[in-house]
């Protein structure tokens, strides 16, 4: 979860763990989060351009959405969630899967339920998850949590069914091209028509394709702010018409400002926890 809060440094406070061997299964990142602290924890979530699992250790940790719901024990939230908050004091522990959009479709299910809302992972498998969370818990170290979370994800992905190869084309186009694309040309290149290309991608993935064209534009220029660059030229180089457009972006899809964005102490756990290529 990419989010801002106190100002603190958000890479000491967390003891991050990464799988030795990252990428065995494409489309799936994972990265165990562990803290010890007697000051309290208080993090609103960014968006980021893929459908994220957490499972919970402990009570200490607590996941608030915008309903005003709190879970604390597996959770899944769909692209570009509405208001989330993550917070907690004392021993906190969390295992995160960020899942392509692609991969959601495939070991969750059409994801138009999704699009901006948190939902109990025991609602989508059912007593399939009940079973994967209790070998999570009872695992020993966070190399045999990795192993249990891609074993799983594997079947299912194996089990799952593919999202339509149009849809599949279009979200990599997305990515590749920072969210610079225009549902129009992408609709051309599919040889679908705009209105069946925005029905299908949405009930598969569980955004419309112009909104998670603009969160995976977002995504990019919210790094780029994180690393020091202004706003002027986070602007110039994502895409956006100028500063202002930025600005409203941001504020729609983070309710933060650019500047905001920027100073957000846990996007400093990003190099260490999602290292990008």
């Amino acid at each position: 979860m990419a989010a801002a809060g106190p100002a603190y440094d958000a890479a000491a406070v967390w003891d991050i763990a990464t799988p030795s061997r990252p990428g065995l299964l494409p489309g799936v990142a994972m990265a165990g989060f562990r803290a010890q602290t007697l000051t309290p924890v208080d993090l609103t979530v960014i968006p980021y351009p893929a459908v994220t699992v957490a499972v919970i250790f402990g009570d200490a940790l607590v996941i608030d959405d915008s309903t005003g719901r709190q879970h604390q024990d597996t959770v899944v939230t769909g692209l570009a969630p509405g208001s989330l908050r993550a917070r907690g004091r004392g021993d906190l522990e969390c295992l995160q899967l960020r899942l392509s959009p692609l991969v959601a479709h495939a070991v969750l299910g059409d994801c138009a339920g999704l699009g901006g809302l948190v939902a109990s992972l025991d609602d989508l498998w059912g007593p399939a998850a009940a079973r994967a969370r209790e070998q999570l818990h009872a695992a020993r170290s966070w190399d045999e949590r990795f192993a249990i979370a891609a074993a799983t994800l594997g079947q299912r992905l194996e089990a799952g069914r593919a999202a339509d190869p149009e849809v599949a084309f279009a979200w990599r186009r997305m990515a590749a091209n920072q969210g610079r694309i225009r549902v129009e040309r992408l609709a051309a290149e599919t040889g679908w028509s705009r209105k069946r290309l925005w029905s299908r991608f949405r009930s598969q993935l569980g955004l419309t394709p112009k909104r998670t064209a603009q969160l995976v534009r977002f995504d990019h220029a919210a790094h780029r702010l994180a690393a020091g660059h202004s706003p002027a030229e986070v602007a110039a180089d994502s895409g956006y018409a100028d500063q202002s457009h930025l600005h409203r972006e941001a504020m729609a899809l983070s309710g933060l400002t650019p500047t905001a964005v920027a100073a957000a102490p846990w996007l400093a756990v990003d190099p260490v926890a999602w290292p990008r290529r």
